[in-house]
């Protein structure tokens, strides 16, 4: 579904107030082959869809604010009645100008003859450059050729801006529209997740699972908004396991990593839990390091605070509670300081979280971490891995791991979690294992 016009034509006047006397060239994801001929289901380009609703591959939007006639153009695939008949239908030029709200439109072949014109009068051009060689050069060539009414007293581009830094800060601070679309996709990953907690017993295979995570998502009106992970066993120790082809034994934990996106947001939640009857005292113990962790570092996310310092305290948790239960032996201090907790915990706490399930805008602001501020979003996810054959490691351990991951949005007094009602509470997870026996 398209964003509603007036959302969208804010959003394009707010990149040109801040484009200035600059142009921006936003272009179309392209549609990747799987093999063969065959290609993986469309995702569009998620900056696109922010800036216009457009959702087809073949397709380059140019705001250029100095263009007192055409500020906003879309270069799109003309309509075609054949391959309409193969690939079903295409807005066309048509659809770009009268669904769209473009104020010039033309095809998609017409980008290089057509571009120059646009960027002419722009002093600065913004685009994201470094993702497809071949588009690169085809703007560096209009901006090449946009120089030449530099003759006759109009300016051309002579710098180029980073596109990604501008929307990545639009991006980062959600609306509250936003803010709807991924309370939908957590709910709907919330309903994903209870029915393959439900289904998870012995013998049934890693992609059993998947398949029922994602019908759920599609019973939603939703996609996976990334690979889902459904990892039994020491398969969980892989950080981004996705074969998804083992058999679930008893005695075992399953991790699944899965979140859904619906109208363009995803949620990204991951859960562990017993596919037996309950947790082992090893599996327990593991789980309950990991836990408190994630409690501490979700108490941490408010205004103000930074996902450097909600990192840091997440591996000062998880390290003592590593200690604690003999995973790690030594000085607290003197293993952070090393990074020796890496060997059992070597990803990130936060990422943040949107359009794309790691989404854009900076970490840092002029070299220093940046606070967190209300309309964030971002996952708060520690995990401890433990190497199937771990070396100098109480053998209870080998062979586990376990991830818990909630998607956190920062309010004006501290934060909400979204996906909150996800079961993750040792109780809890084992009466689910319980009922499900």
């Amino acid at each position: 579904m398209h964003e509603e016009a007036a959302v969208l034509r804010a959003r394009r006047a707010e990149v040109m107030h801040r484009l200035g006397a600059g142009a921006a060239i936003i272009p179309a994801a392209p549609h990747a082959l799987r093999s063969g001929d065959s290609h993986h289901r469309y995702r569009p380009s998620s900056d696109l869809l922010f800036l216009t609703g457009f959702c087809e591959p073949e397709a380059v939007c140019v705001l250029a604010p100095q263009h007192a006639e055409h500020p906003f153009v879309l270069f799109v695939r003309p309509r075609d009645p054949e391959r309409e008949v193969w690939d079903g239908p295409r807005a066309g030029v048509e659809g770009a100008r009268e669904i769209f709200g473009a104020d010039a439109a033309f095809p998609i072949g017409e980008l290089d003859t057509r571009l120059p014109s646009f960027l002419r009068g722009a002093e600065e051009l913004h685009v994201a450059l470094g993702q497809d060689e071949d588009f690169d050069r085809r703007v560096l060539r209009a901006a090449r050729a946009a120089r030449v009414a530099e003759r006759k007293g109009i300016s051309a581009p002579r710098r180029f801006g980073d596109l990604a830094l501008l929307l990545g800060e639009m991006r980062l601070r959600k609306s509250e529209r936003e803010i709807l679309r991924l309370r939908a996709a957590a709910s709907a990953t919330r309903d994903a997740h209870l029915e393959a907690m439900r289904a998870a017993r012995p013998g049934v295979l890693e992609y059993e699972i998947e398949a029922l995570l994602l019908a759920a998502f599609r019973r939603h009106g939703g996609e996976p908004g990334y690979t889902p992970i459904v990892a039994a066993g020491a398969n969980a120790t892989v950080l981004h396991y996705v074969a998804n082809r083992a058999r679930l034994r008893d005695g075992e934990l399953l991790l699944i990593d899965a979140g859904a996106e619906i109208d363009w947001y995803t949620a990204d939640v991951t859960r562990t839990f017993p596919v037996g009857p309950g947790f082992s005292d090893a599996q327990k113990a593991l789980y309950g390091v990991v836990l408190a962790a994630q409690r501490a570092a979700i108490l941490a996310v408010r205004p103000g605070a930074t996902i450097e310092k909600i990192h840091a305290l997440t591996v000062e948790t998880i390290t003592r509670g590593m200690l604690d239960i003999g995973l790690l032996s030594g000085d607290a201090t003197e293993i952070i300081e090393k990074e020796l907790y890496k060997r059992f915990y070597m990803h990130r706490t936060s990422h943040w979280l949107g359009m794309d399930v790691h989404d854009v805008g900076g970490y840092f602001v002029r070299g220093q971490p940046r606070p967190l501020e209300p309309g964030m979003v971002l996952t708060v996810e520690p995990g401890i891995y433990v190497p199937e054959r771990a070396a100098e490691v109480d053998a209870r351990f080998c062979g586990i791991g376990v991830r818990i991951e909630d998607d956190v949005l920062v309010t004006a007094d501290g934060n909400d979690v979204l996906t909150g009602d996800i079961p993750k509470e040792i109780a809890d997870l084992e009466a689910i294992s319980a009922a499900r026996a």
